[in-house]
């Protein structure tokens, strides 16, 4: 028999990993061929108001209580009007890049947000970043610094962290060609010239479109997971060190098809990939139990937990509802992890979980920071 006690203490773990995706700032979403959802406590719905169009990568924001500030594919940013900015484009995103943009805002103010941008499959736009003030244009927001290089050639991967001091940003890249990822600095000074580099895992590296792929970390961001894509792809999975900035660790989960999406559970206790079944064509989502034990542990705890109708599915989402999205390429749906926390024998998927207001998903869903301090 469960005790309460044990349902208690269960549902404290729970609550005290969600409260960081519940917040405000995600409650919008953009992506798609104008396809965007809006969250309401534990309810989603589908609007059709967005300008966004892109293939794969996009990034969104709003204020702490959930109203729309900006969205962007990477190359135009668009108001909380649905507006192209002032200055709003000609950033070097790529329309085709995994995580083509990240918003992060910047410590010390309430209106200074920096783009980070990443081009298309290495090539030499590389990294860079924007910065966007919300004091301009009558409180719609303008971008007043554009393309500010940082590196250059680096993958589609791009995420950031809270630094442990509760107050800073780690922005995290990786390096093409290369086994280093790159933590950048983001403090009241600005973004750091010289990232953090750490040597660890495999070299993310050769034909180009083996930059594909998502980087993504934990809910407490002390992991950090990320899909190598190809025909043969892998998943790894690694120790984020939020004081410094060091990844360590590695451990790899081979032999898959396509690995391209990447999300964590509330919890923290389960990793999803999405992949392509070999036998069937279509896309599916694998589930590892980090719990397991051992690396070998882990990676024979592989499950598919989800099986779609489409022959392509990209993005995992970790929703503030604490369910996962699915991007279906070309469909009028997402789907849903309705239980990410669950066991694998347990989970339950719905492949047309949200229906997108007769917009489109394609590969990819918004790109989030990872807040620990809420």
């Amino acid at each position: 028999m469960i005790s309460l006690k044990n349902i208690a203490a269960a549902l404290l773990l729970y609550s005290s990993v969600f409260v960081a995706q519940a917040q405000g700032e995600q409650h919008n979403w953009y992506f798609g061929k104008g396809a965007g959802i809006t969250f309401n406590g534990d309810s989603a719905v589908a609007v059709g108001n967005g300008r966004l169009f892109t293939e794969e990568g996009s990034a969104s924001i709003s204020d702490k209580d959930g109203n729309l500030l900006f969205y962007t594919n990477g190359i135009t940013v668009w108001n909380r009007n649905h507006k192209v900015m002032p200055n709003g484009n000609g950033l070097l995103g790529g329309n085709s890049s995994t995580q083509s943009a990240l918003i992060v805002p910047k410590p010390g103010s309430a209106t200074i947000y920096y783009i980070f941008t990443t081009a298309i499959q290495a090539q030499s736009d590389g990294l860079r970043y924007s910065i966007l003030d919300m004091s301009k244009d009558i409180g719609n927001g303008d971008l007043v610094f554009k393309n500010t290089f940082m590196i250059s050639p680096a993958t589609e991967k791009l995420t950031a962290v809270r630094h442990s001091n509760g107050k800073d940003w780690w922005v995290i890249a990786h390096r093409w060609n290369s086994n280093a990822y790159m933590s950048f600095l983001v403090s009241e000074a600005g973004v750091a010239t010289q990232p953090v580099l750490s040597n660890a895992g495999t070299v993310h590296g050769g034909p180009n479109r083996k930059a594909i792929g998502y980087l993504k970390p934990s809910p407490d961001g002390n992991r950090l997971a990320a899909a190598l894509w190809n025909d043969d792809s892998n998943f790894e999975l690694l120790t984020f060190d939020r004081s410094t900035g060091k990844v360590s660790n590695p451990i790899l989960f081979k032999g898959f098809t396509e690995a391209y999406g990447i999300a964590f559970s509330p919890d923290g206790t389960k990793l999803y990939g999405s992949v392509k079944d070999k036998k069937t064509g279509k896309g599916q989502v694998i589930q590892f139990d980090l719990r397991a034990g051992t690396p070998d542990a882990i990676n024979k705890s592989a499950t598919v937990v989800a099986r779609s109708g489409s022959p392509v599915i990209g993005a995992l989402q970790l929703g503030p509802d604490g369910r996962i999205y699915v991007a279906r390429k070309d469909n009028l749906h997402l789907g849903v992890i309705l239980n990410p926390n669950a066991a694998a024998e347990n989970v339950i998927y719905r492949d047309n979980g949200i229906k997108l207001a007769g917009r489109r998903s394609d590969l990819g869903l918004p790109n989030f920071v990872q807040d620990t301090t809420r």
